[in-house]
């Protein structure tokens, strides 16, 4: 029988989730009744007597099944969030379950009928452009998922879902434990040299929490980066690297070589059996790009501008290591440590002067200020809704009437039960029914450094424009305002999602935003702007490089998916000839990122790794629209908040941001800001 505490809506302040009710053992029971509950709420759609309509097929069915997306998204953001072992088995249960179910509709005939029943009356139906949209994402929902398929091609497809999606669910857990493995403790002070003050405490502080003596060092994001960057013994810089370069790469139990040539086989099955060449192919189809051609013209047209200017970075890179200290061939384990230095000394600007001035709470605040000077919301912390971690903060966020927009959550600091990297996720999707205007639980997840027992967290730059950037991406969710769950907040094309975000990144260089949260941590002095005019000089350091880094991931993921991957056996050599054109610093044997390419193999991003850089020419272009008028120009950002933030997937992206803009957006305000034209 289903647990009381998980039926919905759940009996807690703002319908949240009910985490301290919910026992590990509940969740598979759970599942099991929620799936038969959505099959029941099916069967009605399909069993009724009247003709399809709109209303009784398409929205009945965008409506089945809330109660089992509550459980999953409970479900799913904890494996990530907050995993354990017995999560992470219950996790291998449910996903061929939930696999079966969602193909259980796609391939339901009779249901599929009366969709399609709807869709070829479009044409002589009164819709709004909200409406017309959820008509064709419902009849693509089957179209492209097998519903045109012969009955054993539909259990191909079944059997294909169901290895799917066990195989990310393995890989994601391969990289997790191998994050978690890794330890290098340091006994000896003078292997210290050149690592912060802040980060040699945390170091001592995490060795004691083991019951070690020494300095431990991790392959945590905190841990891992300040050390690449600033240790000056290159032979443990070198360890670490290697390290997290190896990550499910070593032949063991933990090893994902296989895993990943299953995955892209599977995946060019699935698209070859739905009718499309690749799985790029079926991929783009959904997306702004709509092509794999157009993302590799794309893709090699920002390539041919960047990489003159990347190499020319590398090579002042290597005759300043070589200068400083006599290194002949630059490696993967000097590039960070290398590039502070130089940084240092052209701009006179060190991340950890920088830092003081950053202190995580300030720099909430920060986000909060920056939120409510553009789009009018008003964040209030609250402790009257269940948490899943005592780190997370909970945040109940209004407009300037006092009316409920959305209930927020934030984690920010890393775990053993939490993977690495940073993301914003739902809870709960908003949505209009019956009248009422359902609001949405979001809830961003980071790993910056903890507070040790002498100073507050304190964030580098590239921390505090992280923080920002999952932020984007929150009042993207927050500001949702569609009548449909499924069109609402980040549910766009992919290569969409990233504006939000990536656009409020922008504000973190602006010294009319870093004057409202840039402070100084003991004195409350605000960041002098010489500071500022560094940060902003020191923008495009390097954006060659980081360019052509950032090309090369989206290109490895093209070259994983566009193309046959039968004849494909060694994973390290089909990755070494796809950064071929894009490597800079010399091959390491011992590494490989597609084992650990999280992105692209457990999250999302599966022929979509590009959207990065896609987006961020649409981010350029629109903050050139608020620097025009002023960055907390009321105006534009109403125009962003009303065609963009609010709409979701309601229309054509590039219809929505033609109505922000005016305009399509245009690449050359990405190259000027990147410096790499004048």
């Amino acid at each position: 029988m289903i647990k009381q505490a998980l039926t919905t809506p759940f009996n807690t302040p703002y319908h949240s989730a009910p985490f301290s009710a919910i026992e590990n053992d509940d969740y598979l029971p759970t599942f099991k009744e929620a799936i038969t509950q959505a099959k029941a709420e099916i069967d009605a759609i399909v069993n009724q007597t009247e003709a399809p309509t709109f209303e009784n097929t398409i929205v009945a069915l965008d409506f089945s099944g809330e109660q089992l997306d509550r459980i999953s998204s409970i479900f799913f953001n904890l494996n990530s969030a907050e995993t354990n072992e017995t999560i992470q088995k219950i996790a291998q249960e449910v996903s061929p379950l939930l696999s079966e179910f969602s193909n259980d509709i796609t391939l339901n005939e009779a249901l599929f009928k009366r969709v399609k029943a709807v869709y070829d009356s479009k044409d002589t139906l009164d819709l709004t452009t909200e409406q017309t949209t959820l008509l064709d994402k419902k009849y693509k929902g089957f179209s492209r998922n097998g519903a045109n398929l012969a009955e054993d091609k539909k259990e191909k497809l079944r059997d294909i879902d169901k290895k799917l999606s066990q195989l990310s669910l393995k890989f994601g857990e391969n990289v997790l434990a191998e994050t978690n493995k890794f330890e290098m403790l340091i006994t000896d002070e003078k292997d210290l040299s050149g690592l912060p003050e802040g980060t040699i405490e945390a170091a001592k502080q995490l060795a004691e929490s083991k019951e070690k003596s020494g300095w431990l060092f991790t392959l945590d994001y905190p841990s891992y980066i300040p050390f690449v960057t600033y240790a000056d013994n290159r032979e443990l810089r070198k360890k670490l690297t290697l390290a997290a370069g190896s990550k499910a790469f070593k032949g063991d139990d933990l090893d994902n070589q296989d895993i990943v040539i299953q995955i892209v086989n599977l995946r060019h099955e699935r698209a070859n059996l739905l009718g499309y060449k690749t799985h790029a192919h079926f991929v783009l189809e959904e997306r702004m790009a709509e092509t794999p051609e157009t993302v590799l013209n794309f893709s090699n047209e920002l390539l041919e501008k960047s990489k003159p200017a990347a190499q020319r970075e590398f090579e002042n890179l290597e005759a300043f290591a070589k200068d400083l200290d006599g290194i002949d061939q630059l490696q993967k384990w000097d590039g960070s440590y290398y590039s502070e230095k130089l940084k240092q000394k052209l701009f006179s600007l060190d991340d950890e002067k920088l830092k003081p001035y950053f202190k995580l709470e300030n720099v909430i605040d920060g986000a909060f200020t920056v939120a409510n000077k553009l789009f009018d919301l008003n964040f209030e912390e609250i402790n009257t809704i269940d948490k899943y971690h005592n780190d997370v903060l909970t945040y109940k966020v209004t407009d300037d009437k006092g009316d409920l927009v959305s209930i927020f959550y934030a984690d920010f600091f890393p775990r053993a039960g939490k993977r690495n990297g940073a993301w914003m996720t739902s809870y709960k999707p908003q949505y209009i029914k019956n009248g009422e205007n359902s609001r949405p639980h979001v809830s961003i997840v980071c790993n910056f450094t903890k507070p040790t027992k002498s100073k507050p967290s304190l964030l580098t730059f590239n921390e505090v424009t992280t923080l920002f950037h999952e932020f984007g991406h929150a009042l993207h969710g927050m500001l949702a305002n569609t009548t449909y769950a499924s069109l609402s907040g980040t549910s766009v094309f992919w290569d969409f999602v990233e504006l939000p975000s990536q656009v409020m990144e922008n504000w973190c260089y602006e010294k009319e935003a870093l004057e409202l949260f840039a402070k100084h941590y003991e004195t409350g002095e605000v960041i002098p702007m010489d500071l500022v005019e560094k940060i902003k000089d020191s923008a495009s350091f390097h954006q060659g490089m980081q360019t052509l880094r950032q090309l090369s991931f989206g290109l490895l993921d093209m070259d994983w998916h566009s193309q046959d991957p039968s004849g494909i056996t060694n994973v390290k050599a089909f990755e070494s000839e796809a950064f071929k054109n894009t490597s800079l610093y010399p091959e390491t044997e011992e590494t490989c990122m597609s084992t650990a390419f999280s992105h692209i193999f457990q999250g999302g991003y599966s022929s979509g790794y590009y959207s990065y850089k896609w987006a961020e020419v649409l981010d350029a272009d629109a903050f050139e629209y608020f620097k025009e008028s002023g960055i907390f120009n009321k105006e534009v950002a109403s125009k962003f908040k009303d065609n963009v933030l609010s709409q979701g997937g309601t229309e054509n992206p590039m219809t929505l941001y033609k109505r922000f803009r005016g305009q399509e957006p245009k690449p050359e305000a990405l190259l000027k800001r990147a410096g790499l034209i004048d």
